[in-house]
């Protein structure tokens, strides 16, 4: 397979340092979905109107970008797929295909992003990093390490519908190795949900601790099997009983241990179980500093986290880097394309 242009985001001893939370109850607070998104239901919502409003904003040569951006990114998306019918009702024609029409470049990634149900924004991502020659894994790690069991399945359902393709099928061509092995886990969606068994989180440590020190492909697979399986309560209680065993942090040891794609996918799924709006705050925050602005990562993180806890993510960027998210767009992007991002952002009055 020829690799095509890869964008790797190493989780270094240094960089996973915010992640090392030692309070069990904040953890339990984290994972009570008390987290927030940017992007809620307009009130008084009127999809006719806003229908007709973005036929005029796409017609002639003069396309009205602010007013698709004041529309699009200002309705949940549910809203948008109710615009997205009565438009069809209204003109033939399809929104996502005008889109496409009238807009170019990033701008036209983040409205035509917009216009997806979440299970197919995820297929449409996973769709376009693997197709071609390469793949791009860091989005496969991304989407595979931190959805949920449901989220999964409707992904698989969506890739299914919209290309025609197992997903499963395509992972397994795509990538090798106990990368492919950890992601084809991931894909099946079949994590525990609420279970917890301390006896058995000390004995799941001693198999991450051995594992760590004999490397075989049997103690890899036996490490994936339990980062992939076990809920997130228990893996956090595997995650304290690690430490207490080794005297070391499960993400530092994974680093010490293990490189390439396997380790980083190993290490997003530990980051994710501790604090997975953390986790993207991280991803975000690299991917605008390191590597020049990376607009795939920004777009795809800011999309498919807007009503789900992008407001969570907001916070603890500022909290980990100092300067706020919005600022930092701000200062990275320009023209429409910046105004649809930081819209998406929902600037708090000290970010700008």
């Amino acid at each position: 397979m020829v690799a095509k242009n890869k964008v790797s985001i190493p989780m270094t001893k240094n960089n996973v340092e915010i992640f090392k939370v030692n309070n069990y109850n904040r953890f339990l607070i984290d994972i009570s979905h008390q987290v927030q998104g940017t992007i809620f239901p307009a009130p008084n919502f009127n999809p006719i109107i806003d229908a007709q409003m973005l036929g005029g904003a796409l017609q002639g040569f003069d396309c009205d970008k602010d007013l698709l951006i004041d529309i699009l990114t200002q309705r949940s998306n549910a809203q948008r797929m109710v615009i997205a019918e009565a438009y069809q009702s209204m003109y033939g024609r399809d929104l996502i295909g005008d889109l496409k029409e009238q807009l170019s470049s990033h701008f036209k990634e983040v409205m035509v992003g917009l216009m997806y149900p979440p299970p197919s924004y995820d297929a449409h991502e996973l769709w376009h990093a693997m197709k071609g020659a390469g793949t791009e894994e860091n989005c496969l790690i991304d989407i595979l390490a931190s959805r949920t069991n449901g989220e999964i399945f409707q992904m698989r359902e969506a890739y299914s519908l919209q290309y025609s393709n197992n997903l499963q099928e395509d992972i397994y061509s795509e990538t090798s190795g106990h990368f492919r092995d950890t992601l084809m886990n991931l894909v099946q969606g079949t994590r525990e949900e609420g279970h917890t068994d301390p006896a058995m989180a000390a004995q799941d440590a001693m198999v991450l601790w051995e594992a760590c020190q004999q490397k075989t492909g049997e103690h890899k697979t036996m490490l994936q099997m339990i980062l992939c399986n076990k809920s997130y309560q228990q893996l956090w209680l595997v995650f304290q009983e690690f430490q207490n065993i080794s005297g070391q942090d499960l993400v530092d040891a994974i680093n010490d241990c293990y490189d390439g794609y396997f380790q980083e996918l190993l290490v997003a799924i530990v980051l994710c179980v501790r604090d997975k709006p953390a986790y993207f705050a991280y991803r975000l925050y690299s991917a605008i500093h390191d590597f020049g602005f990376h607009n795939k990562t920004i777009i795809r993180i800011l999309i498919a986290r807007s009503e789900i806890d992008l407001l969570t993510i907001r916070k603890r960027y500022k909290e980990r880097y100092g300067k706020s998210l919005f600022h930092d767009i701000k200062n990275f992007a320009s023209g429409h394309y910046e105004k649809a991002l930081l819209a998406i952002c929902a600037g708090d009055v000290e970010d700008y």
